[in-house]
């Protein structure tokens, strides 16, 4: 049990089945303008997670699950081609600044634990982190020489280290390099993580070490109160791979692997797809909804076509927007430079808008309570050519802002915009229900 702060319980959960209101849930039920006695039972059903590790100083706590607020998750962090931590820090600052709820440091190169470690000190949003990556850099040995008590470790040194979730890919098996040798997909695994456990399998004979020794991490997790976010290392790379039997056999285990979570009151995320077709995105939502019995889903995207590198932060807010109105709740943001590079501050700036866009068009078709409000206050302040009102409600004011100063109005219709002038359609309805003449010329 998990005396931090004088906590009697060890996790959210665990709390929650004990009737317990942790000040987590009194801070999400506030943000989401819900009953904390609700928030309490969707937590204790394992439809909500708070991640919330003790040690993570400062954190604002977030919940995920779809009937909340959908979230965005950005994903950073330095490579050996780019390891500019204070380029990183600049993105961190960026994401916090535009209210990303999460981040993910992804770092693959160098020694990362400072930079978690500062992350979970003194960044406010939820941290998360994909152990499986930081096993080669921790150790500095290859890939094949670890074992499986070295994953494992990392996974507890990440857990201390104060991140609150963690993506374990624990739903392959040896099975599935004979499934993917003998298969047909075009894109075999696209997930790094994936693809990282497959080859250690691989190359060693052996089980994956996330799911043979899933009960040991789970000790660990309950005792940080570490939300594992199952990961999906057979999610489709490529629309002609969407919804196959490797992606779906796959989530029908981490559905088992959820309950087995559950009974140790640890919070699951299940982690989603991937690349797939628009008309395939609803159904992708429910299955997963129905496997992993309301588990709150996390998806990368979905982008909705391959064919647009340079744009896929629009590719992925398209789909965002359909998985989040069909049951998704978690979005991962997606930039420019998918597929392409490590993104820059600019292409962070790009994607959050973007999975912004998707999550918010998403919560005003679930009908989350004061989903609309702010959308209700831009049409007023349209009406009435309130350009002051318009900043407060934008997403992106400065950029909104700055469009229209670069090209500003005449000074006798300043009150319009340089698109339409004096012809103006509200202006000129203004006029005509106040009574008034309406100049054009």
């Amino acid at each position: 049990m998990n005396l931090v702060n004088n906590r009697i319980y060890s996790t959210q959960m665990e709390a929650a089945r004990k009737g317990i209101v942790t000040p987590e849930m009194k801070v999400v039920a506030e943000k989401e303008n819900r009953d904390t006695e609700f928030i309490r039972q969707m937590v204790a059903e394992g439809k909500v997670v708070i991640p919330a590790n003790p040690n993570h100083i400062g954190l604002d706590p977030n919940g995920v699950g779809s009937m909340l607020k959908t979230k965005i998750n950005v994903n950073l962090g330095v490579s050996r081609d780019c390891k500019d931590l204070d380029v990183e820090m600049k993105k961190v600052m960026k994401a916090v600044d535009m209210g990303a709820e999460a981040i993910m440091d992804l770092s693959s190169h160098g020694d990362t634990q400072p930079f978690r470690q500062k992350l979970c000190s003194s960044c406010p949003a939820m941290i998360g982190t994909v152990p499986v990556y930081d096993s080669v850099i921790h150790y500095k040995r290859d890939l094949a020489t670890l074992t499986a008590k070295d994953f494992v470790d990392v996974v507890r040194l990440h857990a201390e280290d104060g991140v609150d979730f963690v993506t374990l890919h624990c739903g392959i098996s040896r099975n599935t390099i004979e499934q993917i040798k003998n298969g047909k997909r075009e894109m075999n695994i696209v997930s790094r993580g994936g693809s990282l456990v497959f080859a250690w399998m691989a190359m060693t004979g052996q089980e994956n070490p996330f799911y043979e020794y899933y009960d040991e991490i789970l000790e660990i997790c309950r005792e940080h109160d570490v939300t594992i976010s199952l990961g999906d290392a057979c999610r489709p790379g490529c629309l002609a791979d969407a919804t196959d039997r490797c992606q779906i056999e796959e989530l029908i285990r981490l559905g088992e692997l959820t309950e087995r979570a559950w009974a140790r009151d640890v919070q699951v995320m299940v982690e989603g797809p991937g690349h797939v077709p628009m008309d395939q995105i609803e159904a992708n939502m429910k299955i997963q909804q129905t496997i992993c019995k309301g588990a709150p889903f996390y998806v990368l995207g979905p982008l909705v076509t391959d064919i647009a590198p340079g744009y896929d932060h629009i590719t992925a807010a398209i789909g965002g927007a359909i998985a989040a109105a069909s049951g998704a709740a978690f979005l991962c943001y997606v930039t420019p430079a998918e597929h392409l590079a490590l993104p820059n501050v600019d292409d962070v700036h790009q994607g959050i808008i973007a999975s912004k866009i998707a999550a918010h068009a998403a919560d005003i078709a679930k009908g989350i309570p004061g989903a609309r409000d702010r959308d209700d206050r831009m049409a007023k302040a349209r009406k009435n050519l309130d350009w002051d009102a318009q900043w407060l409600e934008a997403l992106d004011p400065a950029t909104a802002k700055a469009i229209r100063d670069s090209r500003a109005p005449e000074d006798d219709h300043s009150d319009t915009c340089s698109m339409c002038g004096k012809f103006c359609a509200v202006r000129s309805m203004n006029k005509a229900l106040a009574g008034e003449y309406i100049d054009i010329l």
